[in-house]
């Protein structure tokens, strides 16, 4: 008996413990992937988390930038990695649930290629028209837009993101012909949109709200199930008469499938605690993030439930990557 309790002893020192800053893990540093060029919202994210994970575990862990198909190679990268918990990713709704129905072609699996840690964070998008626009209201946007079929333009920060798809489907629940007009982000379309030559935009809160404060851009309603902690005031699309309505940009913390439980788990209450720092909060809040921390379970539960629904709008509209 007391070898098997000796032998049950040394396993349990292998094994991960109650949170990832005991145990085996991590013996050497996690990378956390990340889609995108620095500086963006989700690298923003992803180095406030790794620099509180580097605090709790006495191991670094590092961000590294795969830049390119927006976020999709990112993604891959992560998707192939070895299922050992040393590479994570910062993926977004834009690989998990709107590029699967754009690509043709498409190196991973949203479902089965990762394993769920956390929903990070969500990003209101807010409907905003000119300040010179004689439109002073979201019903006086549908009236304006109803009488003049077709004369009236959107402009989005690429095809697939949360904006295009946000004002697709805001054209089908209220059965509108508005014209797209793509960007390169969001930061290349705000000219156009400052001047008029475009109608309206679903821009990022982060980039609309000083614009609205400084008077240049009018505000309507922001495109998340709840208001955002940026922009209180601001009702949501579903609060004004779009029920169901929800249009964001969201970023989830990933592994790679076959990752062991015990590791998800501890990197899930590490995550947590991470986003629970008040100073964390407060800095991804003020650039428009509003942060969820969501369970694993939660995060699967969104992936599986938006795959479709976005899926149908997208093909719906003949949405393709290279639009």
């Amino acid at each position: 008996m007391r070898v098997i309790c000796t032998l049950l002893g040394a396993l349990s020192v292998l094994l991960p413990g109650d949170t990832l800053g005991q145990g085996a893990y991590p013996e050497k540093p996690v990378r956390i992937v990340v889609g995108f060029p620095p500086g963006v919202a989700p690298d923003i994210a992803a180095r406030a988390l790794a620099e509180r994970l580097t605090e709790a575990w006495g191991r670094p862990a590092v961000v590294e930038n795969v830049s390119g198909a927006a976020g999709n190679i990112g993604a891959e990268r992560v998707a192939r990695a070895a299922p050992d918990g040393y590479t994570l990713g910062m993926v977004g709704n834009g690989s998990l649930i709107f590029s699967p129905a754009m690509y043709d072609k498409l190196g991973f699996d949203p479902i089965k290629d990762f394993a769920p840690i956390s929903q990070i964070f969500v990003a209101a998008n807010a409907l905003v028209v000119p300040a010179a626009s004689p439109i002073k209201s979201l019903p006086e946007l549908v009236a304006a837009a109803r009488a003049q079929p077709g004369e009236l333009s959107y402009a989005h920060a690429g095809a697939g993101t949360s904006q295009h798809l946000g004002a697709e489907l805001f054209k089908s629940m209220a059965r509108l012909d508005i014209q797209p007009i793509a960007y390169r982000g969001t930061t290349a379309l705000l000219p156009d949109l400052l001047a008029g030559r475009v109608s309206m935009s679903f821009a990022n809160v982060a980039n609309a709200l000083a614009l609205v404060r400084e008077g240049k851009l009018r505000a309507f309603a922001v495109t998340s199930s709840k208001r955002s902690a940026s922009a209180p005031d601001l009702p949501t699309m579903a609060e004004s008469g779009y029920p169901g309505f929800e249009a964001v940009p969201w970023f989830g913390l990933m592994a790679p499938h076959g990752t062991p439980a015990a590791i998800i788990d501890g990197l899930h209450r590490d995550a947590v605690k991470a986003l629970g720092a008040p100073e964390t909060r407060k800095k991804l809040g003020d650039l428009g993030m509003d942060v969820i921390a969501g369970t694993p379970a939660e995060l699967a539960a969104t992936i599986e439930r938006e795959l479709p629904q976005w899926g149908a709008l997208i093909r719906a509209a003949g949405i393709k990557a290279a639009d």
